[in-house]
């Protein structure tokens, strides 16, 4: 083998590189473990255990955050930070470790409108072209200022945009009157750019402090979405707040309640006349609602009707003090706040043009539902006095007098001056200052004196956390626009466990098999192949850890499936020298001309593969996207392994004279001599997968698809209760509940239930994912009932003290129709890139388009048989069928393997045409089939043992996934027999076969 010594260097080059990587881990673990054991020595008299547990994990975050910046390991040539260690490391994804996922669309609405101006604000076509372009983001997979353009264009009946942008100071250079539409957008995109990764990098800084260890955050420049996996989150609502909390930070002086309170009257008197006249002409109108709970905080309020029917103005209690800070206007429920806004709103209310309202972030107390109602002045220029971007650090504090956690503020010097002219203006009067977050009041301190250094504190009914977090985000600053969650998954730790446990399982098991039945066929050449599969999932996971890959279980199935398929160049090589051996050939003659044989079928069966792993992976979203990674390094590590390493192990071997044997007494025999003609059984194998198909195309049009919720949008939550449910129940009880009916089926293990629903999914209320989740929650009562539900944490599965509750949801995932419009369009590209690349590069190797044709049709062929598999079978078999992202995936993976089997029949078919060339169509096409069988059944044996493995034993949520490879890795085998070959004999001509008979493969005329 020529370049041995290339080969011998890239070997001990890779294996250092992976023992310098799986090093890393030794000081990583232990830097955790200190942690850990300081946090728990701190902790020991923390109270409870739900305390207790509480304070470890703050404890340890605290612990390893202050290391985040510090050298913990230092080599000499390189120093380690603890976060430069993790980053070095193989992280699991969510649905190995359990955490949270979520897909962000970044508002552009608000920058449009800004560069736009008063222009824009007095434009009717400008607005309906706002609202149309945002209805169009819904399903469309353009960028919004690409919609907003074509939305312009559909509403403005030929109107140029350039006038209503050309005003502004910042695009005044760029946009004149003359400038055209097509222009204008992409000047606005240049804007829209700058501002998308900027909130991007904002958003990134906010996470790196969050406390998640190796957080994923990507961004999608072509949809302006953010992409963001915190893997271990066990408290997605924190999350929720965390990422989508724009922080615009701003300070405000108030008005009193006493300033305001006559145009207060004035008002409630008006709107309460136009209601009584609406009374008067409606016989059916009721009396206004029930205001029993604000009325018992002010009992001065007496007043019954129009506005202060739904809002209690402060005002002076008997002992006469006021009921609350002057600076409160009143308080109101929270199911009557957007009442009194839209009261506020109404043209019979008159206040000063510089007062604005604004509501408290956070009601009265913990047990209550009543919020605050403050009006804050807004400066001429719209700016308040004090925003955040003077803040130049914040911190979580512990106020000693109060025992309260505040967060402390430190301003830069513009900020600083700003500040104390506003303090000094309100001390007279010991007046109210209205600290504004995201257009919620979190504080209103009295001013008592005048703040000259820049520094105050902001207070409100702080958890430590919550402190914590408020700090770090306006420590890092506001988010230049708004982000909305459009996707979400959340996985519990009990079930990231389950999934680990199953897929290592499967992968030993699955691995075990093909060793034995390497040794046990090709006897000690097996053992040469155990040891390149070894190194080759060395490499595979030292690969994966130097580029800081997330594991997912997709990644685990792609491994698994690498395993198999890893084999297959050895198979190919083995099957080609016992022929060599066959022939007469001496040992190292047929090991020489068998690996050189072999070279041909291997490159163009690996390559077919990678084309659709990139595919995959341009496409891809998530997890799909790691498994297309490991698929592509799995395979170059296989070429590497089993065709490089491999022959340099046994011509190290047989150099010293010893022997090596390719076969035992069991397989000495097999596969010898064949002389089956399949080339007369292709009427049958049409007649039978004609019969097939027809099965699944009437499946298709009478039975549908079971459409997995990242297909049809919608909310999806496993449910595992204490005992088994009844599907019937369970589907009966939840469309009561939900008032539509859900998709109900088995998810795992017996007790584990799926429950998709698309109940307000096109909500865009604040609090739509919490409503469907109260209806759920209802619903499991109803059917687990009260007992089995105390004390659920209904995202992780575990109570306050971290045991897992009896009824527990164990992953729950949100997808908007947005992203569902995506994952179709992308599956769908996916698929037909996949054939067209099979195609050419078939045409391109083959130089006849009838063997790109036969492969293609091949391929179709297997698609269609194992949709026809789901469409017929779903909700029969005992676990999920679901068109889904992982299916999209295991099709994918299909048409690579079977390609892989179909080229190697045709590489084979292609030599003996060149070598026969006094053969006919048919005794040239059988003999290349009845010559590459054995290597077709045997590489289909291992990849089934250990994908049947994954089936068998790994978790429910890749239960579908594995079904689909084991039926498309048996349908694959069959048609590159008898699909691809077939169609190749019936569209090749027999002249065609005889013009390619000029020569062999290697310069020789041959004479059969």
């Amino acid at each position: 083998m020529q370049g041995k010594g290339l080969v011998r260097f890239f070997l001990i080059f890779l294996t250092i590189v992976c023992i310098y990587q799986f090093g890393l881990m030794l000081p990583t673990r232990g830097i955790e473990n200190r942690a850990a054991s300081y946090a728990q020595s701190q902790c020991a008299d923390a109270g409870t255990d739900a305390e207790k547990t509480a304070c470890v994990k703050l404890g340890t975050a605290a612990y390893l955050d202050s290391l985040s910046n510090q050298t913990v390991l230092n080599l000499g040539f390189a120093k380690f930070t603890y976060q430069d260690l993790k980053k070095q490391q193989l992280a699991l994804g969510l649905d190995l470790k359990g955490g949270m996922s979520v897909v962000m669309q970044i508002d552009l609405r608000d920058l449009v409108r800004v560069l736009a101006g008063e222009a824009g604000k007095t434009n009717e076509n400008f607005q309906k072209a706002i609202e149309l372009a945002t209805e169009k983001q819904k399903s469309a997979q353009s960028d919004y200022i690409t919609l907003f353009k074509q939305a312009w264009e559909e509403v403005s009946d030929g109107e140029k945009l350039a006038p209503i942008f050309q005003n502004n100071p910042a695009l005044r250079e760029d946009i004149t009157f003359d400038t055209n539409n097509d222009e204008v957008a992409a000047i606005i995109r240049q804007q829209a750019d700058e501002t998308v990764q900027l909130t991007f990098n904002r958003l990134k800084q906010r996470i790196d402090k969050f406390g998640v260890t190796q957080p994923n955050v990507t961004l999608d420049n072509t949809t302006d979405r953010i992409i963001v996996e915190l893997p271990g989150i066990d408290n997605p609502e924190r999350a929720r707040n965390f990422l989508q909390t724009t922080a615009k930070l701003e300070f405000f002086d108030v008005y009193r309640v006493g300033e305001i309170r006559q145009q207060l009257d004035a008002a409630n008197r008006k709107i309460a006349a136009r209601e009584k006249a609406l009374e008067s002409n409606d016989t059916t109108a009721t009396t206004p609602g029930d205001s029993t709970a604000i009325d018992s905080i002010n009992p001065l309020n007496s007043l019954q009707q129009g506005l202060y029917s739904k809002l209690s103005v402060n005002g002076v209690t008997p002992d006469g003090q006021w009921a609350f800070q002057q600076a409160v206007i009143g308080v109101a429920s929270a199911t009557d706040t957007a009442k009194v806004n839209e009261y506020l709103a109404s043209p019979e209310v008159v206040m000063p043009r510089d007062l604005r309202f604004v509501w408290s972030a956070d009601p009265l107390s913990d047990e209550s539902d009543i919020f605050r109602l403050y009006a804050a002045k807004i400066p001429p220029n719209g700016v308040a006095p004090v925003e955040g971007d003077k803040i130049t650090d914040a911190k979580a504090d512990l106020d000693p007098q109060n025992n309260v956690y505040v967060v402390s503020l430190s301003m830069n010097n513009d900020g600083a001056r700003a500040w104390a002219k506003m303090t000094q203006a309100a001390v007279p009067d010991n007046r109210e200052i209205a600290i504004v977050l995201d257009d919620e009041v979190v504080s209103s301190p009295a001013v008592q004196s005048v703040i000259s250094d820049g520094n105050t504190q902001i207070t409100g009914q702080f958890t430590p956390q919550e402190a914590q977090d408020l700090a770090n985000i306006l420590k890092v600053g506001k988010l230049p626009a708004k982000t909305q969650i459009i996707e979400e998954a959340i996985v519990g730790p009990s079930l990231g466990k389950d999934n680990i446990r199953s897929s290592i399982r499967a992968l030993l098991i699955g691995m075990s098999l093909v060793l034995v039945f390497m040794i046990l066929y090709y006897g000690s050449g097996g053992i040469v192949s155990i040891i390149a599969l070894l190194l080759n999932l060395f490499f595979i996971f030292g690969s994966l850890a130097s580029l800081g890959s997330v594991l997912t279980l997709p990644g685990i199935a792609g491994i698994i499936l690498t395993i198999g398929m890893a084999v297959d160049a050895n198979v190919i090589i083995y099957e080609r020298i016992r022929e060599e051996l066959r022939d007469g050939k001496s040992m190292k003659l047929a090991i020489a001309d068998g690996f050189k044989h072999s070279y041909s079928a291997i490159i163009d069966a690996n390559v077919t593969t990678i084309l659709t792993a990139i595919v995959l992976f341009y496409f891809g979203l998530g997890p799909i996207k790691g498994f297309a990674t490991v698929l592509i390094i799995g395979v170059i590590c296989s070429l590497f392994t089993a065709v490089l390493v491999g022959r340099l192990i046994i011509d190290w071997w047989t150099g010293k004279d010893r022997n090596i044997a390719f076969s035992s007494k069991i397989s000495e025999s097999a596969f010898a001599n064949l002389n089956i003609d399949f080339v007369s059984m292709r009427r049958f194998t049409y007649v039978i997968s004609g019969v097939i198909i027809a099965a699944g195309l009437i499946s298709f049009f009478t039975r549908g698809f079971e459409l997995g919720v990242d297909f049809k949008g919608g909310y999806s939550y496993a449910v595992e209760f204490e005992e088994q449910k009844s599907i019937e129940d369970v589907r009966s009880t939840m469309t009561a509940v939900f008032g539509e009916e859900p998709t109900v089926k088995a998810f795992g293990d017996a007790n584990t239930v799926e429950i998709t629903t698309s109940y307000l999914i096109d909500s865009q209320d604040e609090d739509a994912d919490a409503q469907v989740l109260a209806k759920l929650y209802e619903g499991v009562v109803q059917l687990a009932g009260e007992a089995n539900m105390e004390g659920i944490d209904k995202f992780a599965g575990t109570d306050e003290s971290g045991i897992v509750s009896a009824t527990h949801i164990t992953r729950s995932i949100k997808v908007g129709p947005t992203i569902a419009d995506d994952i179709k369009q992308s599956a769908f590209y996916a698929a037909i890139f996949a054939l067209l690349l099979i195609f050419l590069y078939i045409l391109l190797r083959f130089r006849n388009w009838q063997y790109s044709l036969g492969a293609v049709t091949a391929l179709f062929h297997d698609v269609l048989v194992v949709m026809a598999m789901f469409s017929i079978f779903h909700g029969i078999l005992g676990f999920s069928l679901e068109i889904d992202q992982n299916f999209i995936a295991a099709i994918l993976t299909v048409i690579g393997y079977s390609i892989n089997d179909t080229v190697v029949v045709f590489d084979r078919i292609r030599e003996f045409m060149n070598a026969y060339t006094k053969k006919t169509k048919k005794e040239v096409i059988n003999l290349a089939v009845n010559n590459t069988v054995s290597r077709t059944i045997i590489t289909s044996l291992t990849t089934l043992f250990v994908v049947l493995m994954l089936f068998l034993f790994g978790g429910g949520s890749i239960k579908g996934f594995a079904f689909a490879l084991v039926i498309g890795i048996i349908v694959g085998t069959y048609s590159s027999v008898f699909v691809a070959t077939p169609v190749v004999y019936d569209l090749l001509k027999e002249d065609a076969v005889k013009a390619v008979g000029k020569r062999t493969k290697y310069g020789n005329r041959v004479k059969a």
